[in-house]
């Protein structure tokens, strides 16, 4: 995400299993089955969050078992994966999270990625405590209070200062300049991925303990660990241009799906597919809950949607 992300799931086994045949890293080299002309073959990239996770496991369900197309599918980080999809490397991208930078490079003046659609998900990230700690402390969700606060949230990672939980150092995100800049006395920590930062926060939910972390929605954990978002500076419209300089809230994104240019021309049923596969946040976590809450691998919870849902995916095969 260009802000998260933006942001593996209860485990990193999750994507290993997701990502099959085409288990790799796709900014060291190239699936053989991408941008394959003539034959039935797609590849899609996959990262490292349990929404896209779910996203590919439906899309790949239907385009093996309707369709009939082999599936290659590659694990790329965010900005790498637009690379890949310029080169051809990958035939699509079901999840992003707004790089307007890529989008002029490589949508609008080279014209080798093409807009696949809305996702039909929009996706947010924001500062959030357990909202067992919000309703003790009704005030620490306003961001003027959370120096108030510093002393509870610190941990042995952060030092004399409150910790300020994120994920992975990978995630493109805005904390350290907003701490910087909001003058907080926190210290933004990274868990390492999104499975370790998810492990850390079940266990303060477990022992009531108060946190304050980065994190994002849609995703799955809500429905285990209730959190009620912390109000920063309202976002407006180029509040966040300069990196250094950001004094604002992380705004609400309508995620975008994106196909290499060639292949949303001649990629036949398949690239038809993709640009019609719109769910909702609520289909997304279905998916995702089973996969990292579950345990389920993700063909399997992709098939138990599908079975689920037909009406829904029937639109995108006509």
């Amino acid at each position: 995400m260009r802000i998260r992300t933006t942001a593996a799931v209860a485990a990193v086994s999750s994507l290993a299993l997701l990502t099959g045949c085409g288990a790799a890293d796709m900014t060291k080299q190239a699936s053989p089955f991408a941008n394959a002309q003539g034959s039935k073959t797609v590849t899609l990239s996959v990262q490292s969050w349990v929404g896209a996770q779910s996203n590919v496991a439906v899309a790949q369900y239907l385009l093996e078992h309707e369709l009939g197309y082999r599936v290659d599918t590659v694990q790329v980080d965010e900005v790498p994966a637009w690379d890949a999809l310029s080169q051809g490397r990958v035939d699509a991208l079901l999840e992003d999270w707004g790089h307007p930078e890529q989008e002029q490079r490589y949508v609008k003046d080279k014209k080798t990625i093409a807009p696949g659609g809305e996702l039909g998900v929009t996706g947010h990230i924001g500062w959030f405590v357990p909202t067992y700690f919000a309703k003790k402390h009704p005030d620490v969700t306003d961001w003027k209070n959370l120096n108030k606060y510093a002393d509870q949230f610190r941990t042995p990672e952060s030092g004399s200062k409150g910790q300020l939980m994120d994920g992975s150092p990978s995630y493109v995100t805005n904390d350290k300049a907003l701490v910087k800049n909001l003058k907080l006395d926190y210290q933004v920590v990274f868990a390492g991925s999104e499975a370790a930062q998810i492990t850390q926060m079940k266990q303060f939910a477990k022992e009531k303990k108060p946190f304050l972390t980065y994190w994002y929605s849609p995703q799955w954990l809500f429905k285990k660990v209730p959190m009620t978002e912390v109000k920063l500076p309202p976002y407006k419209e180029g509040c966040d241009a300069d990196p250094e300089k950001v004094a604002c809230a992380y705004p609400h994104t309508p995620l975008q799906k994106y196909l290499n240019a060639d292949f949303a021309k001649s990629g036949g049923k398949a690239a038809a597919f993709l640009k019609k596969f719109k769910w909702t946040t609520e289909d997304q976590n279905e998916v995702s809950l089973m996969i990292a809450d579950k345990k389920m691998t993700p063909e399997a919870a992709a098939k138990k949607w599908v079975d689920s849902h037909e009406s829904t995916w029937k639109k995108w095969l006509s």
